[in-house]
């Protein structure tokens, strides 16, 4: 069985590919990965700059 790593995909994003990423990782599906990101915008919290800097950090895939 093969580790995926946590990188952003270049098919299949949809903003930046953060949610995308993080979902093949753990093997869960981007719509319900995007929907909770969305949803957990709306309450207060720094989850808005956690995007942001996943999005700075996480490598593009190859």
């Amino acid at each position: 069985m093969t580790t995926q790593t946590l990188s952003r995909p270049r098919q299949g994003r949809m903003i930046a590919g953060v949610c995308a990423g993080i979902a093949r990782r753990f093997g869960w599906d981007p719509t319900l990965v995007r929907i909770l990101t969305v949803a957990s915008v709306l309450i207060p919290g720094p989850q808005f700059l956690a995007y942001i800097a996943f999005w700075i950090l996480m490598p593009n895939e190859d």
